[in-house]
């Protein structure tokens, strides 16, 4: 019970900010698309629900040149702007650590130096009930083979098992990460 319980304040808190983010963001008319591991808990819950898996904060892709007007509008919302160990974030005032966070990513440039590829430019979101702009699978699937760690790798694994990763989203990535995809795959 007291498990059942942590998990549900989890979930509640983690969609609280998530849509205080997106109200910030509409309010400021600015652009911006979840993406990392609640972007695929969302794409997935659509379809499977009980297969979703949860994840522990709130990553979003948004343009570095909108950073400043992020920041203001987010303050509206219950967030501070930090750059903190090389991470940008939008901190929860209210319970002010990292792991509370809003992770932000940027579009167009490489999350790390050492990834293949750079965040895409956005393709059209799926849109939530509640109004998020969630990254297209073909996005995250390109994310997440360009980042490839184990947890990316159980993510493409879970999209892959609802059959989500299209033959269409499997042609439209780079050879590279074409080869990752036939790994992750072999890898069952």
């Amino acid at each position: 019970m007291i498990a059942q319980q942590a998990y549900h304040n989890h979930v509640e808190q983690l969609f609280d900010r998530a849509c205080r983010l997106h109200a910030a963001m509409s309010e400021a008319r600015l652009i911006y698309r979840v993406v990392g591991g609640l972007a695929v808990y969302l794409q997935i819950s659509e379809r499977y629900p009980g297969r979703a898996r949860m994840t522990e904060d709130v990553d979003v892709a948004v343009r570095r040149t909108d950073l400043k007007r992020i920041a203001q509008a987010a303050e509206r919302h219950g967030f501070k702007y930090r750059h903190v160990a090389g991470v940008d974030m939008l901190v929860d005032v209210d319970r002010p650590r990292a792991a509370n966070a809003v992770h932000l990513i940027f579009i167009g440039e490489k999350v790390r130096p050492e990834y293949l590829e750079a965040v895409p430019e956005f393709s059209a979101p799926k849109i939530t009930p509640d109004g998020l702009l969630v990254a297209s699978v073909a996005d995250l699937v390109k994310m997440k083979l360009t980042s490839f760690r184990q947890k990316d790798k159980t993510h493409i694994k879970d999209l892959d098992s609802v059959r989500l990763i299209t033959r269409e989203v499997e042609q439209s990535l780079p050879q590279e990460l074409r080869g990752r995809l036939a790994e992750v795959r072999a890898s069952r």
